[in-house]
């Protein structure tokens, strides 16, 4: 993990961080805590999200709380927000990272498979931004990162469904940064292409040609690393960028170019 500085950028800041309990979430919870915020750590997985929590913390020496639910439902939202609340009195930070797409062909999705990818990537970002964003007015200060695709502007392989999910991301981030400017909350995307992580492993096992594909249009050869994805997402966080709004910026390795 990058070293930012000396000083802790974040130091006293809360963050939640949604689908942090592997993966980019997991890398965005740990690099946050480690600049200083107190985290709220969620997952859908009792275990899975507990001990990554506690593994977060061990690595951090931050305060970190955990929630596990689905996300995509509001009571388990509402319940979330009131843990941190509860917990810490305020909310600076929110990371919609949740996801996971079914990835296939369009016309063999099923309305399961299209109803949960739609659940995971979209309604998992309107509820929480939901909810969150009462605290963000009332303290007059808030930075939501939303992670969104850059399979919505390149129209990669089997990405149909997820990119109409995705692509809802993109577009809540505009009109939320419009609406909230004026509190000093800023909302942007990062948007990322393949990562190097389980997902793609597991593609790479199931079909390698697709994976190959995948990592084919990105001028960089490779798929980013969860690390690149977390600078990004704290660069945003902090008062460097309060000044940026209303943004999908794809850090990509170059596989979209303006």
């Amino acid at each position: 993990m990058t070293n930012h500085s000396q000083a802790r950028s974040l130091e006293g800041k809360v963050a939640i961080i949604t689908g942090a309990s592997r993966g980019i979430g997991k890398a965005i919870a740990l690099m946050l805590s480690k600049e200083g915020a107190n985290v709220m750590v969620t997952g859908i997985e009792q275990e899975l999200t507990k001990n990554s929590a506690k593994e977060i913390a061990d690595q951090s020496g931050a305060q970190v709380e955990y929630f596990a639910g689905d996300l995509s439902k509001e009571a388990n939202v509402l319940e979330m927000v009131e843990k941190t609340i509860e917990k810490w009195d305020r909310i600076d930070i929110l990371v919609n990272n949740a996801g996971g797409g079914v990835i296939l062909p369009f016309l063999e999705h099923t309305a399961e498979t299209l109803e949960r990818t739609i659940n995971r990537n979209l309604w998992t970002a309107i509820w929480c931004s939901h909810k969150v964003l009462p605290y963000m007015v009332s303290q007059n200060y808030g930075r939501i990162i939303n992670i969104g695709a850059d399979s919505v502007r390149n129209g990669l392989w089997d990405h149909a469904a997820y990119n109409a999910a995705k692509g809802g991301v993109h577009a809540l981030t505009t009109g939320l940064a419009r609406e909230f400017a004026k509190y000093d909350i800023t909302v942007n995307t990062i948007a990322p292409p393949a990562v190097e992580s389980e997902p793609l492993e597991n593609i790479r096992q199931i079909d390698p040609d697709l994976a190959n594909k995948y990592i084919g249009i990105i001028p960089k050869g490779r798929g980013a690393y969860e690390e690149e994805i977390a600078d990004s997402v704290w660069f945003l966080a902090t008062d460097r960028a309060k000044f940026i709004t209303g943004q999908v910026i794809s850090v990509n390795g170059g596989s979209t170019m303006l």
